[in-house]
């Protein structure tokens, strides 16, 4: 295969893809062990900080998911109370006029958080309605100011795009690092590559049906997290890894700018380390 000099990374193998990596880089068998893995950590964590009688504040995504039937088993079986736990989540879709979509819109990551999480935690475990928070169009900068009051975020959990967005905060060329790492909560226009991988992943490739807009945080929340743990799984993830891993550190592939975090880990599968023959 021809490799451009400029990507050459694109092509690393697997031995060469763990040789020198910019960021922590752990290799587990499949999907399942990353998903058990996150789990453990969110709950690993809240045990920790409910026995020193503090709150636990995490930035949550809904992509990656595979956690959450893991999480709320883990709670459900150990009795762990999450009455002082903050879920943060990352983002949420819009309408063309800039409003949530509907929380029983399929695509709605409200809804799904609804069905999949809150609803299937043990009613006296749960945490109450208002430590369920998603970033709002209408009050953006209402995120940085729970974030404030708490004491920061413990973790921020997520993954990564085909563009090498974290939540939704889209590759912009004209930017600097700096400039980019100090975006808060904000609205924007989802980008079409975001676009047309979320269409195949979640609409069967109905484009034309996914939202052009989005309420997502900002990489100033994400960056200011004490740990970021990442994780990837899907067949395009072995290029987005290898880019997060080896390719230059710019404000067009956004994560790249978390590298230097004091306590960051990316997760991948073996699928994903090992290019196809």
């Amino acid at each position: 295969m021809n490799k451009d000099n400029r990507h050459e990374y694109y092509y690393y193998d697997r031995e060469e893809l763990v040789k020198a990596p910019k960021l922590p880089l752990v290799i587990m068998e499949d999907n399942s062990a990353v998903f058990q893995a996150i789990a453990q950590e969110m709950t690993d964590e809240i045990k920790r900080k409910n026995a020193l009688g503090e709150s636990t504040v995490f930035i949550c995504p809904v992509g990656p998911v595979g956690q959450y039937p893991y999480f709320v088993d883990i709670v459900n079986r150990e009795n762990i109370s999450l009455k002082d736990v903050w879920f943060i989540n990352m983002d949420e879709y819009l309408t063309d006029e800039k409003e949530w979509i509907e929380k029983e819109h399929r695509l709605s990551f409200r809804g799904f958080m609804d069905r999949q999480v809150y609803t299937r935690i043990t009613p006296e475990l749960v945490m109450p309605e208002r430590q369920r928070i998603f970033p709002d169009p209408k009050n953006p900068g209402y995120i940085q100011e729970v974030i404030d009051r708490l004491g920061g975020v413990d973790i921020c959990f997520g993954g990564i795009g085909i563009n090498g967005h974290v939540a939704f905060n889209e590759a912009d060329d004209r930017m600097t690092p700096e400039e980019f790492l100090q975006l808060p909560t904000r609205v924007l226009e989802i980008a079409k590559e975001t676009r047309a991988v979320n269409s195949i992943g979640d609409l069967n490739g109905a484009i034309d049906d996914m939202p052009h807009y989005c309420v997502t945080i900002g990489m100033k929340e994400i960056s200011s997290a004490r740990k970021i743990r990442l994780g990837c799984f899907r067949d395009w993830h072995r290029s987005v890894v290898r880019h997060t891993a080896y390719g230059e550190k710019s404000a067009h592939f956004p994560v790249t700018l978390l590298r230097d975090h004091p306590d960051i880990l990316l997760r991948i599968t073996e699928f994903v380390a090992n290019l196809p023959e």
